[in-house]
């Protein structure tokens, strides 16, 4: 195998395809990305066997010669030295040389690296997928599905599925869920799938946070099949793939409470930063607890005490207030993780009394819901 390649764009594949790899692995040979050189082009892939991502680079794009292929081939590289040496390079091309016993000469410059590779077939083959059932969705619009629910993946192995969002399509519409059991955040959008296409599914929420990471801000349409045990995600030039969680996800619809006593309609930011003042003296307590009291002419206050440190109160001004009188307390970061999601200046949000759920909407959007359980502080 020997190729000549532009190092920006191999070092951004590589970049790409290392957020598959980790060190620790069962398997030996995926610490290393495989390296494939085609007529067509060069592709690396990594994987820890939950998650592999392929990254295409071609040999050309818009009439600009990427890559010169002069011998096809395959190769298997350590991935962590692999990364490091592209990335410190000196000049803009590289040429990758693979000579005899799997030996693969590195050069740059005046700079020479050989690295000893592993054979390329021995390497894991990637999930071969039917690509029979596909929808698509913008760029854009997935990674703010995914930052909108992801950070509500619970982070405890004890209940396994719900490390996972929960994605349903049905009626051209794709909705996420995720929750902890402590907070839950929705997310619907109308997609693009074929007629009577339906899916329930749980992908890890470990795999979306990376997958978010690697697309670019575009609305280029992104496909998204999906498996029995797998997901693929298919941009330009790269393939990400998932396993999906086994088991079947709560229902958490009957979650959602459908009617409130109080509901109160603040602005967003100045809501967020003075929850954010009040969780500095909060930080200390157990799980930040922040104390949330309406008082008469649409005036809120809000408070926390930790009695070593000190306690501190301030008072909001809301848009308006409408039903009965409400003491509750919550934690305060999962309001401020809450809060960050909604877009919009102005938020809803919706009580049931002091010890249940409550919900937090954007004003006139259906389409996205937070809900935060109370923490009982008595």
């Amino acid at each position: 195998m020997r190729f000549i390649i532009q190092r920006d764009r191999l070092v951004q594949s590589v970049q790409d395809v290392m957020k598959a790899v980790t060190s620790r692995t069962t398997i030996p040979i995926l610490t290393g990305i495989k390296i494939v050189a085609t007529t067509d082009g060069v592709t690396l892939t990594g994987s820890d066997s939950d998650i592999s991502i392929e990254s295409f680079i071609p040999k050309e794009e818009a009439g600009d010669e990427i890559a010169e292929i002069k011998q096809p081939g395959a190769i298997v590289l350590q991935a962590k030295f692999f990364s490091e040496i592209v990335k410190k390079l000196p000049t803009d091309t590289v040429e990758i040389h693979v000579e005899n016993q799997l030996q693969t000469v590195i050069r740059s410059g005046k700079s020479e690296f050989k690295l000893n590779g592993l054979d390329a077939d021995e390497y894991p083959h990637l999930p071969q997928i039917k690509e029979e059932n596909i929808f698509k969705i913008p760029t854009d619009l997935l990674k703010a599905m995914i930052r909108q629910t992801v950070f509500s993946v619970s982070t405890s192995e004890t209940r396994p599925i719900l490390t996972g969002v929960n994605w349903k399509v049905g009626n051209g519409e794709l909705t996420c869920v995720a929750t902890d059991s402590h907070r839950l955040a929705l997310r619907k959008a109308k997609i693009e799938t074929e007629a009577d296409e339906s899916y329930n599914v749980v992908i890890p929420g470990k795999s979306l946070g990376e997958l978010s990471k690697i697309l670019d801000d575009n609305n280029d349409l992104i496909d998204i099949v999906i498996t029995e045990n797998q997901v693929l995600f298919k941009a330009k030039n790269l393939l990400f793939f998932s396993r999906l969680l086994e088991g079947n996800y709560p229902d958490t619809s009957k979650l959602i409470p459908n009617e409130s006593k109080t509901n109160i309609v603040v602005n967003t930011k100045d809501f967020l930063h003075a929850i954010d003042r009040a969780s500095l003296l909060a930080r200390e307590g157990r799980n930040n607890v922040v104390k949330f009291t309406t008082i008469q002419d649409g005036i809120i206050e809000i408070s926390s005490n930790t009695p070593e440190i000190g306690n501190v109160v301030e008072e909001l001004q809301s848009q308006s207030i409408e039903g009965e009188e409400l003491k509750i307390s919550f934690s305060a970061k999962f309001m401020m993780d809450a809060l960050k999601t909604l877009e919009g200046s102005e938020i809803t949000i919706s009580f049931t009394g002091a010890m249940r759920p409550f919900v937090i909407r954007p004003i006139n959007d259906d389409s996205i819901l937070q809900l935060i359980l109370p923490v009982r502080t008595y």
